[in-house]
């Protein structure tokens, strides 16, 4: 079988740098010999095309980068988003930063398609002026721009920011390509563009955790106007940005006047009776107890020891998992979880009107088989 031998090896190491992993972990990663890939790097044995594919879709490059001379420069293949997150965090996890650059690519899937449609029904981002408000006159502004009820939960929060112009994307709880690991300490992060910029929410068992990082996100994009990476301590941070962002997220999701709801003289005396106590608020708004409490902590309603109490309380109970994925019986329908109805609505008008083809649409759906994605256009037919 012809061999390629004017491969540039430096890439494939500064790709190997990137990633995090040696060239016996891509050997592994791509099904090459370890003793293959040691003379590939050595310069004595060439890429079979083939091979080289499997190297450049891991990677996450095109096979001509793996082709062209010279050293890389990670100004042009990185974006300034993703260097802002991988500066935020220097201990990202190869997987991690492989499904930020996953994210970029949607995107750019999306803007061109959204383009191409050009039906003008496509919601565009134009994010309210915030400058000069404190944070909670910020956080109603956002809300009423949201057009937000008074009852809500994950899905009626991400719908709201979708028809905003924004893309929302969580994260499946199988292992593939659009996981984030159970493992990770990493909740979400959000990609700042002027054009449409992008949450991406780590799927949890609790869905009140992931409306609380939704709009926490949601902050940096729309009050600092950049990119970031978060973890449960920056979830739970007392500076700077992140305070804000916390702060943010708490007016956001529960304004004042849902404070007015909760009767102070009915709060038991026990912190595991909270949680009952504040069941109604809970269910109805589709945020936490400890948001809750928060708030009211904020406002001088609640002694700063017993949210403390509370949080102590909450941190030792049994950690509950998140859904792995069931039998993925839907599996169909697993790209409106991942990426959104809109997102998926554009790929499939894209696919009706002829814009892009069948293998096209299954690549930009999560790799859907054909059946499967003709079943998902069934699904929105009917919906």
């Amino acid at each position: 079988m012809e061999r390629i031998q004017s491969i540039n090896i430096a890439r494939i190491a500064w790709c190997c740098t990137d990633r995090g992993i040696t060239p016996e972990d891509l050997a592994r990663e791509v099904g090459i010999s370890p003793a293959s890939v040691e003379k590939i790097m050595s310069g004595d044995l060439g890429l079979t095309f083939n091979q080289l594919k499997q190297i450049a879709e891991f990677c996450g490059r095109g096979v001509l980068f793996f082709l062209e001379a010279g050293p890389v420069n990670e100004e042009q293949v990185h974006t300034p988003q993703f260097r802002t997150l991988a500066n935020q965090k220097p201990e990202l996890s190869a997987k991690v930063k492989a499904l930020i650059e996953r994210v970029e690519r949607q995107r750019a899937v999306f803007l061109n398609l959204r383009d191409e449609l050009d039906n003008g029904e496509l919601a565009r981002f134009d994010p309210p002026v915030l400058g000069g408000f404190t944070l909670n006159e910020a956080a109603e502004v956002v809300r009423r721009w949201l057009g937000l009820p008074d009852r809500n939960d994950f899905d009626n929060y991400r719908r709201a920011l979708e028809a905003r112009g924004l893309l929302v994307f969580r994260s499946n709880g199988y292992q593939g390509p659009w996981q984030i690991a159970k493992e990770s300490p990493i909740l979400g992060f959000s990609l700042y563009d002027a054009q449409c910029p992008v949450i991406v929410i780590k799927k949890q068992a609790a869905e009140t955790q992931q409306s609380f990082t939704l709009m926490h996100e949601l902050g940096h994009l729309l009050l600092h106007k950049t990119s970031s990476i978060d973890d449960d301590n920056d979830l739970h941070s007392h500076d700077g940005y992140e305070q804000d962002a916390n702060k943010f997220a708490g007016y956001l999701l529960v304004p004042d006047s849902f404070l007015l709801s909760i009767r102070d003289e009915g709060r038991p005396n026990e912190v595991t009776e909270l949680d009952d106590w504040m069941a109604p608020q809970r269910k109805a708004w589709g945020v936490s107890g400890e948001v809750i409490l928060r708030r009211l902590m904020d406002a001088g309603r609640l002694n700063r020891a017993v949210y403390a109490a509370y949080r102590a309380w909450r941190q030792q109970l049994p950690t509950l998992n998140a859904d792995d994925g069931g039998s993925r019986a839907f599996r169909n329908r697993e790209p409106k979880h991942i990426f959104g109805e809109v997102y998926v609505k554009t790929v499939l008008d894209a696919l009706s009107m002829r814009h892009i083809t069948l293998a096209k649409a299954s690549s930009y759906l999560d790799n859907l088989t054909i059946k499967d994605l003709h079943k998902l256009e069934q699904y929105y037919a009917v919906v």
